[in-house]
């Protein structure tokens, strides 16, 4: 499979009930949307539900943070890319962005480091080989990427970043 640089497949409208008083998308429901698209982006790599279920094992986030960029309304068509920053064998750092679906400007970003976790146990566990492999593919699809301004502290040594 080959992935795109970055990932730019989940788009959505902004909803009623995620319109505040103000009249522009609530903070609380960027996060939504975002994870909306990191679900698909863990089918991309093999970390979606049927991982979980297999295996039970997912990913627990440890640290994130968003910039609020500009404001969108009801009805808007907001897209999602997602740029794999790096990954070691326990950890996983990601970097969205979210962008108006027709006229391209940008709404907001938000990084994630997130941690293999054996639910068993709840500890930290290495990924399994088929999710190491694809993370593998898509840093090799990222690596030419610029490191979006935004993205703050949480590195992984000795990866790109």
């Amino acid at each position: 499979m080959a992935f795109e640089a970055p990932i730019s497949s989940w788009q959505e409208p902004v909803q009623e009930a995620w319109v505040d008083y103000n009249g522009h998308m609530n903070i609380a429901y960027h996060t939504l949307v975002f994870f909306n698209a990191v679900d698909q982006f863990y089918e991309m790599i093999g970390l979606g539900k049927p991982y979980k279920e297999a295996n039970a094992m997912t990913t627990f986030a440890v640290e994130s943070h968003i910039v609020y960029q500009r404001e969108v309304k009801l009805g808007d068509e907001v897209k999602v890319n997602i740029q794999l920053l790096g990954y070691d064998e326990k950890r996983l750092h990601y970097f969205c962005s979210m962008v108006h679906a027709s006229e391209e400007y940008p709404i907001a970003t938000q990084e994630f480091m997130v941690l293999h976790v054996n639910l068993a146990d709840k500890k930290v566990t290495p990924f399994k080989e088929g999710p190491m492999g694809k993370m593998a593919e898509l840093l090799a699809a990222h690596k030419d990427l610029a490191i979006p301004p935004q993205v703050g502290s949480m590195k992984i040594p000795s990866l790109k970043n």
